[in-house]
Parts: structure tokens; C-alpha cells; sequence
């Protein structure tokens, strides 16, 4: 299936299931393949599960424009509207995160109920006089020239880490290889437009303005996204926000502790609807 954004690129997106909605934003690189743990957990449990791939991955239309967070955060607006959902969930993996803080400072909360970001590419990556946690300009420049020189290489040398398997985190050499085939069939103008869009967004204005229940989850062994820089600043800046840390996760969470995350997301939208009963 797919829908028609703010500027006429049709994206793909899936839908299953029945009930209170969740909507499930992929990481750069990544689809909707990426959440084959998540949609059918939640369809089999009463929700009604949607997820899409971003323009320039997966079956989206590969525009060379409309890459930035704004613009993306935009698509998302788009896709609750075409689908005319209320009471979701948003649940933003990675850059994904991003996109749905950025949706929720763009768009309000009106047809949210909760946020969730999972390894999210927040509050604000790159370090400047305002922003000293931030990573070094040099080590980020370092490494977009190492993807600019040899993408597939840039990836191969992350992709242990990115699942932290150096910890004992039974995930097997095919999920490793599968995951690597999804980041690089994304387009490559498209991933390094979102590498860019995921390190240079600052979203600490808007995350201190969230005005629902949110839960943050990271991975303290997270390679891409260094907890002491993201989740836990992330944590500190939402108002009320519950925060929870994965001692052995990288940042391929979704699929290595798939069952503690499936729970902990689970227990945090039943709690949630307990506590506005």
C-alpha cells in the first residue's frame, strides 16, 4: 500500500491487526523489515500496527529532495492523516525518534496519545559551544568521509557493534547479514542525506514542550547512538518521562532484546491506559 506526502513522493506502508493504533518509525537505513518482532507482537495482542518506509528505503519513491527532519517529520503527519489515526502510539527507533519529536513539535499531539523513542538519534548530536556533550566535529566528519569512500565497507565494520554481540547478545549471523542487506538497499543519496539530517538536528527545544506520557529506552553498550550523549540527556529533558536502560544493548535493541522491549512497551501503554482511565 502506499500514500501520497506534502510533495507527492509516495511512501510504502504496512498495516495490520485491529484496535488502538501503534505507528513504528524505522531507523536510517532501515524498513518496515525491521520491526518483524515488534507488528506481529502487538497485532496478535489487540493493536492495529502500522509502519512505513522512509523516502529513499525500502519501496518509497526515491526523490533527491525532502530528506531533512522537517520534511520527513512532515511524511509522518502525512501518513496519520491518510490513515486518519487518533490515540497512537508513536513508537521511533534511531533517526526515527527524531522524526517523531520532530512531528510532535511540528504537528502537536493531537492524534498521539504516547511517544516512545527507542535508541533515538536525540537530543542533539553534535557538540557546539551550547551543546559540550556532543560528539567531536572531527571524529564525525572522520566518518562520513569513511562512507562517502566505501559504504558497504563503513557498514561492515559496524554491524557486530551495532547488535553489541561482543556481549553475549544471542543474535545470529544471519539476522547480522539480513540486516546489513536492508541498510544497503536503502538508496544511497538517501542515506547520506539522513546521516546528516540524524546528526545535525537539535531537538532540545521541542522535547522539553512534549506534553504526553513517553518512554525512552537505549542500550548503554550503544555504538551509534552513546547513551551518555542521547538516551539519557533525552530522558532528562521530557517532562515526566519513564526511562529505561539496557545494560548489554547496542543499538539494534529492537531485534537483540526484542522480548524485554516488547514488555517493557507493553507494560508502558497498558500503565498508561490505566492511569487515564
Amino acid at each position: 500500500m502506499f500514500f501520497e506526502t506534502h510533495d507527492g513522493t509516495r511512501l510504502a506502508y504496512e498495516d495490520y491487526g485491529h484496535g488502538e493504533p501503534i505507528v513504528f518509525v524505522s531507523s536510517a537505513m532501515l524498513n518496515t523489515e525491521m520491526w518483524e518482532y515488534q507488528l506481529p507482537f502487538f497485532a496478535e495482542r489487540g493493536f492495529r500496527c502500522v509502519a512505513y518506509d522512509r523516502r529513499g528505503h525500502g519501496r518509497s519513491d526515491r526523490p533527491s529532495t525532502g530528506y531533512d527532519i522537517d520534511s520527513t517529520a512532515d511524511d509522518l503527519a502525512a501518513l496519520l492523516e491518510h490513515l486518519d489515526l487518533r490515540g497512537v502510539t508513536l513508537v521511533g527507533h534511531s533517526l526515527g525518534g527524531a522524526e517523531a519529536a520532530r512531528y510532535l513539535a511540528r504537528h502537536g499531539s493531537g492524534r498521539v496519545a504516547r511517544a516512545v523513542f527507542v535508541s533515538a538519534m536525540l537530543p542533539f548530536l553534535m557538540r557546539t559551544e551550547d551543546n559540550p556533550q556532543g560528539l567531536p566535529e572531527a571524529a564525525v566528519a572522520a566518518s562520513m568521509a569513511r562512507m562517502r569512500a566505501d559504504r558497504p565497507k563503513w557498514l561492515d565494520r559496524q554491524k557486530e557493534a551495532f547488535f553489541a554481540t561482543h556481549l553475549g547478545n544471542d543474535v545470529s549471523p544471519a539476522l547480522v547479514e539480513h540486516t546489513m542487506a536492508q541498510c544497503l538497499s536503502a538508496s544511497p543519496w538517501a542515506t547520506l542525506q539522513a546521516q546528516q539530517a540524524a546528526l545535525s538536528t537539535d531537538s532540545r527545544a521541542g522535547l522539553r514542550e512534549i506534553d504526553i506520557p513517553t518512554l525512552v529506552v537505549h542500550g548503554a553498550a550503544d555504538f551509534s547512538a552513546p547513551v551518555d550523549v542521547t538516551g539519557r540527556r533525552t530522558a532528562e529533558l521530557i517532562p515526566g518521562t519513564t526511562y529505561k536502560e539496557y545494560p548489554t544493548a547496542g543499538h539494534g535493541i529492537y531485534a537483540s532484546h526484542h522480548a524485554q522491549l516488547n514488555a517493557d512497551l507493553l507494560a508502558f501503554i497498558e500503565g498508561d491506559r490505566g492511569a487515564t482511565a
